[in-house]
C-alpha cells in the first residue's frame, strides 16, 4: 500500500499538506506577525508564481501558510505595474 501511494505521489502530497497545516496551527497559537511590507508582498508573489509555474503546489501551500499571503494571488498585470516591468508577449503565457 505504501509503495502504491508513493508511486502515485499521494504520500508526498499528504506530507506537504500536513506541513502546511502544522504551520497554520503554530501560527494560530503564536503572537501575531507584523503586516508584511509592500516589497515583501511582491517578492512573495513572484516566488509563488515561480512555484506555480514549476507545479510545486505543495511548497506553494506552505509558503502561503507561513508567509500569511492571501489565498488568491495578485494579478500579473498589477505585479508588473508595481515593478515597472513591461511584459513581452511570450512571457504572458506563463
Amino acid at each position: 500500500l505504501k509503495e502504491t501511494l508513493e508511486a502515485r505521489g499521494v504520500l508526498t502530497q499528504l506530507r506537504a499538506r500536513m506541513r502546511a497545516e502544522v504551520f497554520r496551527a503554530l501560527d494560530d497559537a503564536s503572537e501575531p506577525r507584523p503586516s508584511p511590507s509592500r516589497e515583501t508582498l511582491l517578492i512573495n508573489e513572484l516566488i509563488r508564481e515561480y512555484l506555480r509555474f514549476h507545479k510545486y503546489h505543495h511548497t506553494e501551500s506552505v509558503l502561503i501558510a507561513e508567509s500569511g499571503q492571501q489565498d488568491v494571488p495578485l494579478d500579473r498585470k498589477f505585479i508588473a505595474s508595481e515593478l515597472n516591468i513591461v511584459e513581452e508577449p511570450s512571457a504572458r503565457t506563463l
